[in-house]
């Protein structure tokens, strides 16, 4: 078995907070690793996200530290135009992830003051082991998909899909979807179904309130929709 690896930082994850954690360390000149259990970068952008997302927050506030958007990027920035900036983040500040690497345990010796990581690189078919003075986990809120249980769920003849899963309305033009949840995923998703030509229902566990926020030099004017 090699040696463990001694590590000043070890960044998990290569999604866009692990990028940009490690571009900080790469600016200060502060040594550091990152493994990523995908064999890409930004994993959830690229493969667990549907065609039309876009940024839901302006693109002032999802700026990646030390490098602003191209010139003419729009306000909310589409899925696929932020993965061409990360791309590019990335290969400015020569961050290089050791993709198919996942780690397995992580133990904080207090007496050495120090990490000890255990990970599996798939490439290799082998265990690697760091030993690290700082950890930084970037896994990232919404890594594990979660479907809670539904009584007869199991029993329903129709298709269920979770949102990491959905990529686009086309294919379901002319059916009745049902989407469950009011956020940011459920709202976006229920419209594109619309869009798309499904007759599209949405519920909440919790009455939501949605206003219609017009503009006006003397005040707000909401109407309730």
């Amino acid at each position: 078995m090699a040696a463990a690896e001694d590590v000043v930082v070890l960044i998990i994850g290569a999604g866009p907070a692990g990028l940009a954690t490690a571009a900080c360390k790469a600016r200060w000149r502060v040594p550091y690793v990152v493994v990523e259990r995908e064999s890409c970068s930004a994993s959830l952008w690229r493969q667990h996200t549907y065609d039309r997302l876009k940024l839901h927050l302006g693109k002032e506030f999802c700026e990646l530290p030390h490098m602003a958007y191209p010139a003419g990027m729009p306000t909310y920035v589409p899925r696929k135009r932020f993965i061409e900036y990360l791309d590019g983040y990335g290969e400015r500040f020569g961050i290089r992830p050791r993709y198919r690497t996942t780690v397995e345990s992580v133990v904080y010796d207090g007496g050495r003051k120090r990490w000890a990581v255990s990970a599996w690189d798939v490439a290799t078919n082998s265990e690697v082991k760091f030993v690290v003075q700082f950890l930084v986990v970037a896994t990232g809120e919404n890594s594990v998909t979660n479907i809670p249980p539904v009584p007869s769920l199991t029993g329903f003849a129709g298709e269920t899909i979770h949102s990491s899963a959905y990529k686009s309305g086309r294919c379901y033009a002319g059916k009745s979807m049902l989407v469950i949840g009011a956020g940011n995923s459920g709202m976006e998703i229920a419209y594109d179904l619309a869009t798309h030509g499904a007759n599209t229902s949405i519920v909440v566990r919790r009455p939501e309130i949605f206003h219609n926020f017009e503009w006006s030099t003397d005040s707000w004017k909401a109407t309730l929709i």
